[in-house]
């Protein structure tokens, strides 16, 4: 690659406005130790693009988005719009949908030294991220939840062959880069025969594709009685959005809670760190966030854009983020409050930058 990097900053809403520049503190930190050039482009979003601009998602927003390689969004607090202003909309999903954001990655890690149900847990979820359940992306137009009568709503559940394909080969390929080397496919096609079906028809087919990697398919109940009892038993897990969603958040819980999962949502040219957190109004502005989550995903963020573009010194660059992250948990002395420390947001953030600084090129 002959030019540089170019990366969105959006701080989101609440803690985002703590834990994102933590992110970009230590990704920076990491650029200049490896020589990796990245042009930083901070963009309005959520409500303080609200209270400013008029608009949760400012016009322009997203051809700026598309003029860029990949982007840090910080947790947005939707939740807390006013309901009565149509320019107050959560931008999740036309971020994912616009730009394809199909292959939502999420790992649980556990750590030596952290509170955890389990230790050695090293497992990612690969969540389809465009169809499913999800009533604000599976349809073109509308709404795929909709109320016939006042005594009945459906839900439309939308699975593609090519929305299960995509999301399968995200998967392959990752596990490709693993030690481990190994798939496992979590749907119920004893019972939704043509949803899932199809998406375990089709992670048959990837699996083909790659003679490398170990394959397996497990029933979503199954799974998540297997993933409560041995989690350590798992390396990659492709499935469907919201099967994906709800289990992502069981592996956090298992190795030390949301503070501990990261995200990356990925698509064919662009990827968006997300942790999987949210934006915590409770403890916002109290400068005790834990920053780990926000600052991992804009490690695999790097990670991915070095993979993805052929630039070794991004790929580097996010070693030195993981590694530096792993000696300031083993060390313990400068973590937030939800793991068992005393430092702030800021401080544990600074704790990662000094230690990429200090790692060797």
């Amino acid at each position: 690659m002959h030019r540089a990097l170019k990366i969105g900053i959006l701080e989101g809403d609440d803690i985002g406005l703590e834990v994102v520049p933590e992110c970009v503190k230590a990704m920076r930190a990491a650029a200049e130790k490896t020589g990796l050039a990245i042009e930083w482009h901070p963009l309005p979003i959520g409500r303080k693009a609200l209270d400013t601009l008029g608009h949760t998602l400012p016009p322009g927003t997203l051809e700026k988005l598309d003029m860029l390689d990949g982007w840090v969004l910080g947790p947005i607090g939707h939740q807390a719009y006013p309901r009565d202003n149509p320019n107050a909309i959560n931008p999740h999903p036309i971020l994912r949908k616009h730009f394809d954001l199909f292959a939502n990655i999420r790992p649980a890690k556990s750590y030596p030294g952290l509170p955890a149900l389990y230790q050695d847990v090293d497992l990612i979820i690969v969540r389809e991220n465009n169809e499913g359940f999800p009533p604000d992306r599976n349809v073109y137009m509308g709404s795929g939840e909709f109320r016939p009568t006042p005594g009945m709503t459906i839900s439309v559940r939308v699975i593609t062959r090519e929305g299960s394909a995509k999301v399968a080969r995200a998967a392959f390929e990752l596990a490709r880069t693993r030690l481990r080397k190994k798939v496992t496919a979590v749907h119920k096609n004893t019972v939704f025969k043509l949803g899932c079906g199809m998406f375990a028809e089709e992670c048959r087919e990837v699996a083909k594709e790659f003679s490398e990697v170990a394959f397996d398919e497990v029933m979503v109940d199954t799974f998540a009685m297997r993933l409560v009892m041995k989690p350590q038993q798992f390396d990659i897990i492709v499935t469907t959005n919201t099967f994906g969603d709800i289990l992502s958040d069981a592996a956090a819980g298992l190795v030390g809670g949301l503070g501990l999962a990261p995200g990356l949502s990925a698509g064919p040219q662009r990827a968006m760190a997300q942790a999987t957190h949210g934006s915590a109004p409770d403890i916002a502005g109290r400068s005790i966030a834990n920053p780990y989550a926000m600052i991992i995903s804009g490690q695999m963020l790097l990670a991915w854009l070095g993979h993805k573009h052929g630039e070794p010194r991004a790929v580097r660059a996010a070693q030195l983020i993981e590694a530096a992250m792993e000696r300031v948990i083993r060390a313990g002395k400068v973590l937030t409050p939800d793991l068992g420390g005393k430092a702030t947001t800021d401080q544990m953030g600074d704790a990662v930058a000094a230690e990429v600084a200090r790692a060797p090129a």
